[in-house]
């Protein structure tokens, strides 16, 4: 199936974070081989790996110093080359990550360019002279705080990097450096993989007149945390030449049969209208952006996002998340209480919004953020900004397998995060036997999904606009199935909907009787109307 990518559902698997398999306390590839059936029974189409690629780790992967060798930390080429056949065994997708924005500073072609203006990779990375009084050549940031430019002194000149010191960024504008990105994509086609999620993809291209970025249109009551968005990052990302790189990174890919490529989209401005652009005909196939990754979790908040993706018959492809390796875990971030009742909620909304969902590791055993001291972050972002941003590391925690054994199965040695009792109350052994989990409630509701449709493939529209009460239809041809979720702690009542029990595909914490539906705490209800 050509756009198989459009019914299936992502499961994204943090390596590092997964499962031990040779003692160093970091996830490695033989502990997803390790859990294929796991992953198999969870009834997910595809995995998406995080970055396993050879790199100092000072962003955990995000910083890739060889972009065609697997860091010794996580494996071997042959142990990639055996998970590879046994996902593809058990039916599987195989997504991986691309960081073509930037590299480490340690990869070779940086090491080269900054020795001078002469040398062979000069124009490789983006480099500028300094003003007259020293200052930066402009007033970009860096995402992770500070200014976008570094001083090199053995080349005399400032290198951008939109990330981490350590991260310059590559020069798009160079055609040599976009040949050599996507020789390494071929590289991984070659190989057998399905697909690539493509980090940062709105960061490739800069204004070649490096023009500052003018003031955020956004009013604050008080300074943000990270001075970076106060800023519109007009002229330092978001530039039209990169849809012209992602129709030859679309081209690529269509040389071979049934890939498929996600992008992530960072903007605060206007992240949907760019996820729109991007996947268009011939650019990704599928996009996503923080929208439904934030802290704003209401039912209008959610009809609002999936109607402006889709208005005016927008033809691209979202991919929707509550969760992943750069957010606050969902359940954390919108329950006080991180009940499971509320986990269920959310899977159910997730797996039934028209678009493809991604769930990220340990949301399926409603896993709630790692509550960590200061002395055992790992984040750059979490260490400068704490305590008011603690970083990434809080979701970042390792998979927690058996509730009684040594740091919950994940490794017999000291994790490189470490796993705290309260996730280990959240293990998967005592998940497995609960037929009343968040675990079982993920693999029951992605088989439903599964089986109808109208809930992979179907239409989506919206019956009413209230804060706390979500209803939409789904329907396919000839299968229509309606959907009503309590996005509310409290007790709720839908008059004029008569549902009978043969209708009834699945709900939670609801019950229904006399031409009304009542809801209770996070409640819901998905039926069918055949046409």
């Amino acid at each position: 199936m050509s756009d198989w990518w459009k019914q299936a559902v992502i499961y994204q698997i943090y390596p590092r974070s997964y499962l031990d398999t040779n003692g160093n306390g970091i996830g490695d590839l033989r502990g997803i081989i390790k859990k294929i059936n796991y992953i198999s029974d969870l009834g997910v189409d595809a995995i998406w790996l995080s970055p396993f690629f050879v790199s100092p780790m000072k962003d955990m992967g995000y910083d890739v110093s060889n972009y065609n060798a697997i860091d010794p930390v996580f494996g071997t080429m042959e142990d990639f080359e055996e998970l590879l056949e046994v996902v593809h065994l058990n039916k599987i997708k195989l997504i991986i990550d691309q960081v073509l924005s930037h590299s480490s500073d340690q990869h070779e072609a940086f090491k080269n360019s900054k020795e001078s203006k002469e040398s062979e990779k000069s124009d490789w990375y983006v480099w500028a002279d300094a003003k007259e009084d020293g200052s930066p050549p402009n007033n970009w940031l860096s995402v992770f705080g500070g200014s976008a430019w570094e001083w090199e002194p053995l080349r005399g000149q400032y290198y951008l990097h939109n990330f981490l010191p350590s991260q310059p960024d590559f020069n798009f504008h160079n055609e040599e450096v976009q040949e050599f990105l996507l020789n390494s994509v071929k590289f991984w086609l070659e190989k057998g993989v399905d697909g690539f999620r493509l980090d940062t993809v709105n960061y490739y291209f800069h204004d070649q007149q490096l023009r500052d970025n003018p003031k955020s249109p956004k009013k604050f009551k008080r300074p943000p945390i990270n001075t970076y968005y106060l800023q519109d990052q007009v002229y330092s990302i978001n530039q039209l030449e990169n849809l012209e790189f992602l129709e030859k990174f679309r081209k690529l890919l269509d040389s071979f049969p049934q890939k498929t490529s996600v992008g992530e989209v960072g903007d605060s401005h206007r992240a949907i209208n760019i996820m729109k652009d991007y996947t268009q005909e011939s650019r990704l196939h599928m996009a996503y952006s923080f929208e439904l990754l934030g802290n704003q979790f209401s039912a209008s908040f959610i009809q609002r996002t999936l109607e402006e993706f889709y208005e005016d018959g927008n033809k691209g492809w979202p991919c929707w998340s509550f969760s992943n390796h750069d957010v606050k875990r969902h359940l954390s971030r919108w329950d006080i209480k991180e009940s499971q009742q509320f986990a269920k909620l959310t899977c159910a909304i997730l797996l039934t919004l028209k678009g493809t969902p991604c769930l990220y590791q340990g949301e399926e055993i409603g896993q709630t953020e790692t509550i960590l001291e200061f002395e055992e972050l790992t984040d750059p972002p979490g260490i400068r900004f704490w305590p008011e941003n603690k970083g990434r590391d809080g979701c970042r925690t390792p998979m927690t397998w058996n509730q009684d054994d040594i740091n919950a199965g994940f490794s017999h040695n000291l994790p490189w995060l470490p796993v705290k009792d309260k996730q280990k109350n959240n293990s998967v052994n005592l998940q497995e036997k609960d037929l009343e989990s968040v675990l079982n409630f993920y693999k029951e509701i992605l088989s439903l999904r599964k089986k109808r449709k109208d809930l992979n493939q179907g239409e989506i529209e919206f019956i009413d606009k209230k804060e706390d009460i979500l209803i939409y239809k789904r329907e396919y041809e000839g299968s229509k199935s309606v959907c009503i979720f309590n996005l509310n702690n409290e007790p709720c009542l839908i008059r004029d909907f008569e549902v009978e029990d043969d209708e009834i595909l699945i709900h939670s914490n609801v019950k229904c009787s006399d031409n009304q539906i009542e809801l209770n705490e996070y409640g819901f209800i998905i039926f069918s109307r055949d046409l």
